[in-house]
């Protein structure tokens, strides 16, 4: 017997619906995807630390669970809400069900609940903090649950995904070091990919271990929160900025962006899913990107520094990426390595690749 499920709003809005997963209750800020597939590599996304993830996309689950599409080593989002969950897969060979993976990993999931009601909710209103129960609990309790805790601008989540000590990826003549605020492994995989070396270091390494290391190029992942809670990581990337080529990716955008005086602020929703439109400002040329971020840098405090926007979001004219007007340093705020999405933007890693190997 299927075994009710409750997720409460802030806004004192509680859903009913099925538990699958495990059982228990969590609490999140509760945000929307948009992406018709790649539920695997979203759970396992570490840029969804701290978040409830609602799917709008009404079915999940069919095609199942495998390993090779984690992007971390396990699933990192606090818990799974959507319109149907499929308890069969239809695919072949998948290693496991939705159902299974979650409880795995010891995640609730609530199924169905009217999604689109609740993006439009979400939409309107903003991301809102929450609480998932599968287990037995009060209305009154799993409110109190939802309304009290910390808003995610206020918790420290990169370190609870960022590596505790330096990794190394590929046997190349060539490595890039990457600052791991939250990476994915489709990251790491497509500078394998062109034949570079990766070494991963903690969020809050010292930047002279970097430069002792002796890597011929510095990226800065995504990760997950709020960018201003990460001044150390700030300072430790302002130091490194001109000594190698340098990429930023996402959170790497507004770290990388902050070493030149931006601010950024808390978006309404976010952009989260695989469809978000790019405008690249001096082809004209639009990329259809993968996106998960809730924060952005505030255009307006770069306009007296060496950075020059670049591309835009086409959606709601957000900043999308800069580049430095003489190094070779480039952001963007969206994924290349597109888990789940399109490729269009893949380029992007050749390009970088081709400068890391040119050091």
């Amino acid at each position: 017997m299927v075994k009710e499920a409750k997720l409460a709003l802030e806004d004192g809005t509680i859903l009913r619906g099925k538990s699958f997963g495990y059982e228990t209750t969590s609490i999140g800020e509760v945000v929307f995807g948009t992406g018709m597939t790649g539920y695997v590599e979203s759970l396992t996304d570490p840029s969804f630390k701290g978040q409830i993830l609602m799917s709008t996309y009404p079915l999940e689950g069919n095609y199942g669970v495998s390993e090779d599409w984690y992007q971390s080593d396990k699933i990192q989002v606090e818990g799974f809400v959507v319109r149907d969950v499929c308890k069969h897969p239809s695919r072949f060979g998948p290693q496991k069900t939705l159902d299974e993976f979650l409880d795995e990993f010891k995640v609730p999931g609530i199924s169905g609940i009217d999604t689109r009601a609740l993006t439009l909710k979400l939409r309107e209103k903003g991301s809102m903090k929450g609480a998932l129960a599968t287990e037995e609990i009060s209305d009154e309790e799993l409110l109190a649950k939802a309304q009290n805790q910390v808003s995610i601008e206020d918790l420290d989540v990169v370190p609870l995904v960022s590596t505790k000590e330096v990794k190394t990826f590929g046997d190349f003549d060539k490595t890039v070091a990457i600052i791991d605020c939250g990476v994915k492994k489709s990251i790491i995989n497509s500078f394998l990919d062109h034949d570079v070396g990766v070494a991963l270091f903690p969020y809050n390494v010292d930047y002279k271990e970097i430069l002792d290391y002796g890597v011929n190029g510095l990226m800065v992942s995504c990760g997950p929160g709020n960018p201003e809670r990460l001044n150390d990581t700030v300072d430790n990337v302002k130091n490194l900025i001109n000594k190698f080529p340098v990429f930023g990716i996402c959170m790497g955008q507004h770290i990388i962006a902050k070493t030149f005086g931006a601010t950024t602020y808390k978006m309404k929703f976010g952009h989260r899913g695989a469809n978000q439109p790019v405008k690249d400002l001096k082809t004209g040329k639009v990329f259809i990107t993968s996106q998960n971020h809730g924060f952005c840098i505030d255009a307006d405090s770069l306009k007296n520094s060496d950075l020059e926007l670049t591309q835009i979001n086409l959606n709601d004219g957000t900043p999308e990426g800069f580049k430095h007007k003489e190094l070779p340093l480039r952001t963007i705020q969206y994924h290349p390595e597109a888990g789940p999405g399109p490729n269009d933007t893949k380029f992007l890693f050749k390009e970088f690749t081709d400068l890391v190997k040119d050091y």
